[in-house]
């Protein structure tokens, strides 16, 4: 019997979930809005110090950082002069739809292009949340195995983009790169494949110029001054 409460339970967060996912999607429906995954130390932050630092000058972009605590992560964003908002969950192991509703209005939306979302750190729970978001995007590490696809396929299905980093790396680990894009492909074959090193900056360029391709399918023009 606790088994189907449990179960009942989880399905009405979900609906509310989605409901709520549904009204934060038509609130942005005039800005391209990227929900970031990835595990703890995959590099989603400095994939998005780059990414900033190379698209401030073309678009208005707004960022969104959750964490479990702190606010390291709004800090590091804060210094490329782009509003950012930091939500604790205090535990909890993703966003959902209604931390990212209580924070819109914190923002001039009529004034975004886009809107990145930093979920926490994870490569389970964020996957199964819709946020409102125009797309997902995962970031994985090379030194955290190219095992990861096929143990967390859920992610890289739900995820138009892959951004692999820490390329940079590739000559100190056992990794095979070639059987990561395989497994990756074999999960979602339309998924956007990024070879990267955030530390370097290598591939950074063409995942700049993708997320802008899909900026400009919104039908918004860029709000550069």
């Amino acid at each position: 019997m606790s088994d189907v409460k449990e179960i009942k339970v989880m399905s009405n967060l979900r609906t509310a979930n989605e409901i709520q996912a549904r009204d934060n999607r038509h609130t942005l429906e005039q800005v391209f809005v990227c929900n970031l995954l990835g595990s703890p130390g995959a590099g989603k932050t400095t994939l998005l110090e780059r990414t900033l630092a190379e698209l401030t000058a073309r678009a208005k972009v707004g960022v969104i950082e959750g964490d479990i605590y702190t606010t390291k992560d709004a800090d590091r964003i804060a210094h490329y002069g782009v509003p950012v908002v930091q939500i604790n969950t205090g535990g909890g192991c993703h966003l959902d739809a209604s931390m990212v509703a209580a924070v819109l209005p914190r923002f001039d939306l009529a004034r975004l292009d886009m809107l990145v979302i930093e979920n926490v750190g994870n490569l389970v729970c964020p996957a199964d949340f819709d946020l409102g978001e125009d797309i997902k995007a995962v970031v994985l590490s090379i030194t955290e195995g190219d095992d990861k696809p096929v143990k967390y396929p859920l992610i890289f299905r739900n995820s138009k983009a892959v951004v692999l980093n820490k390329l940079d790396l590739a000559g100190f680990t056992d990794v095979n790169v070639s059987k990561l894009e395989q497994d990756i492909r074999a999960i979602n074959p339309e998924a956007e494949i990024f070879q990267v090193s955030c530390r370097t900056g290598d591939g950074v360029d063409r995942w700049c110029d993708w997320l802008l391709s899909n900026l400009k399918q919104t039908g918004t023009a860029p709000n550069i001054n």
